[in-house]
Parts: structure tokens; sequence; C-alpha cells
């Protein structure tokens, strides 16, 4: 009995015990979660405050890619990854927009025997002849399109690299531009007055930042995304607008074409990267006469004789390309585009052949045999 009673009076201060410890530890719950809600919340970073998604992994940031540099962290921080998405880890990798905004990378032994790269370095565009206003007796002003996909037009988009960055003619015009050597207009104006800095003008090609999160061997999800910045396709644009003017000088005798400018055109994609129609529009645009120095220093390939080339000014002066009208001032009130009413396509390459002909015959017409 007397044992009993002692194993009875042990298991009540057992069940005792576990009792206070139980009502601690509940305490001690509530007490870190009053203290979790009442916790000021860490201040946000400012817009101009590096982004963390965009540090974990310093060794692959590109120095060298534009929408990384410092005028463009506000945009950066507003493209922020989504929380909650299934990643634990973020890792920044570099971007490749495949040539648009590739660094010049110059060859450190001479690979042309030739040295002819060398002489075009030194090359300056041959300046133009002075037209009274009294000499120019007719003018008319075009806006024409060139579409690189046609087989005389294959040339501008040669993809390839020499001592001067790519070769296609966008990115020569995108070098420029970033290098400070040419100035670029808003898209709307082609009378060059709104010029763009170049926060606004990497804005005309779209900006954003892509994640994706990878997978192990098996497909299955590893928590760790990679944050790229959104591809920019070169080859995506294929044609350019131009506008120029053919002039008669009645001094010289002959018709005389001025090119004022020159605009790349893109389609217009949403944030999810579907197509906004089907028209094409243009980016920017560059004054013609400011950019002929930097096209006078660049070769033209020559798919049949790699060692005649010309230079890419000497292409445009020559008219060594295919292009079409797409406006005019003839017998233009409203100053529309064709396109603005004739609905019909070949309809609008027939006008086009017709605005040709009535400037070629005006000049024929001059002439007495």
């Amino acid at each position: 009995m007397k044992k009993n009673s002692i194993q009875i009076f042990v298991w009540i201060v057992a069940v005792t015990a576990l009792v206070f410890e139980s009502n601690a530890a509940l305490a001690q719950a509530k007490k870190r979660t009053v203290q979790r809600n009442t916790t000021t919340p860490a201040k946000q970073p400012a817009n101009n405050a590096p982004n963390p998604y965009l540090q974990n992994n310093n060794t692959n940031t590109n120095s060298n890619n534009p929408y990384l540099s410092s005028g463009n962290n506000a945009n950066t921080n507003a493209a922020k990854p989504q929380t909650g998405n299934g990643c634990r880890e973020y890792v920044n990798m570099p971007s490749s927009e495949g040539g648009l905004f590739d660094t010049v990378r110059v060859s450190l032994r001479p690979d042309d025997p030739t040295r002819n790269y060398e002489m075009v370095r030194d090359k300056t565009p041959l300046a133009y002849d002075f037209i009274r206003e009294d000499d120019a007796v007719f003018k008319e002003r075009v806006w024409s399109e060139i579409d690189i996909r046609e087989k005389m037009n294959q040339v501008f988009g040669y993809a390839s690299n020499e001592d001067n960055g790519n070769q296609r003619l966008i990115s020569i015009i995108v070098q420029a531009v970033m290098n400070g050597d040419v100035t670029a207009f808003d898209a709307n104006d082609d009378r060059f007055t709104t010029p763009l800095n170049k926060a606004d003008f990497m804005k005309t090609f779209g900006s954003g930042i892509d994640t994706v999160q990878r997978r192990d061997i098996d497909g299955q999800p590893t928590g760790v995304c990679e944050i790229r910045q959104r591809q920019i396709v070169a080859d995506s644009i294929y044609k350019f607008r131009i506008k120029e003017d053919y002039i008669f000088d009645k001094e010289a005798s002959r018709l005389v074409r001025r090119i004022i400018g020159i605009a790349p055109m893109m389609k217009r994609y949403l944030s999810d990267g579907t197509t906004v129609g089907n028209d094409l529009y243009p980016l920017f645009w560059v004054y013609y006469p400011d950019v002929r120095a930097t096209f006078a220093k660049v070769q033209v390939y020559n798919p049949k004789n790699n060692g005649a080339r010309m230079s890419w000014d000497d292409l445009f002066e020559s008219h060594m390309y295919s292009s079409y009208i797409v406006k005019t001032t003839m017998d233009n009130f409203k100053n529309q585009y064709f396109k603005d009413y004739i609905k019909d396509p070949l309809f609008r390459l027939l006008a086009g052949e017709k605005v040709k002909e009535k400037i070629f015959n005006y000049e024929q017409d001059l002439w007495a045999y």
C-alpha cells in the first residue's frame, strides 16, 4: 500500500511539471508573435539604390550591357522578379543581344595581309556640292523604305564582326549613337527637333527582365532562377525608312539626290512578347549628314570579292540598293503615307513607281537630243 502511494505521488508530480512546461512554451510563443507584429518593417531601398536581385552573382554581371547602366536603375528595379514564384535564389546572367549592343573588340594581331583596314579608318566622306536656292528649279521630297530581306539588300544584314564591331547596318548605327558620335531623334520626329538621351534611346528597343527557373535532369525545378535582360535580336530589324530630296541643279544641269535621315523600323510588342498588328514603326531617326563620317569608315560586304569593298557612305551615295517609295510631297495635300489612303499593298507599290517615273521623266524632258 505504501509503495502504491509513492508511485501515485511521483505520477502527480510528473504530470504537474509537464503542464507547467507546456504553459511556459505557449507563453514564449505568444511573446515572439507579438514582438514580430509590432516590429517596424525594414525601409525599402530607393529607386536609385542597387537592386539586390541583380547582385547575387557579380562575376556574371555584363558591365557592357547598357541596360545595367546607372541611368536605368529605376527601370531595372521596377522589373524586379516577383516573390512567391518558387525561386529561393536568383542568379544574374549576362545577356546576349545578337550583335546589337556587342562591344567592339579590336584584333590584337593584324589578320589582313593587305592592311586595307588602315585606309578605311582614315576615310572621310566627300563634301556635298553647294546648291544655290535660285539654281534649285525642281525639288521633290520622298520617303522610301529598304527591306533587307530582298536579295539586293542582303548586305545590310551581314552578320559578321570586324574591328569596328558588328557589320549589320542597325548595329553600326546603334554603336555610333551609344558612342556619342551620332544623335538619335524621336521616332515620330523626322524633322529632328527632339533628341534622345541614351536612357530614352535604349527604351526605344524595349526593356525589362525575364526570369527563368533552372531545372534538374529530371525536369524538376531547383529553386534557382536566372535573371536575364530581354533578348534583342538584331535580325528582327529588317526595314529602314529613308527621307530624301530629289533636286535639279540648274547650274550643274543634273538631278541631285540628297539623303536627309534614316530610321530603322520594327514591330511593336506587348510585355508578353506578342506583336501588335503587322505594321512596322520607326524606332528613332538619325540625321544622315551626321552619320556619314561613321559610314565612311565601315566597309560594305562584297559577296563576290572580299578585297573589293566600298564604304557604307559610297553605297548610299551611289544608291546601290533597292527601295520603294511610301510617301511623297507630290500631289499630297494631306501629307499622308500611301497606306493611309491605299489599302491594297500592290497599288501602293505602283503608286511609288509612278512617282519615280515622274521624277525620271522631268529630268529627261529638260534635255534635247
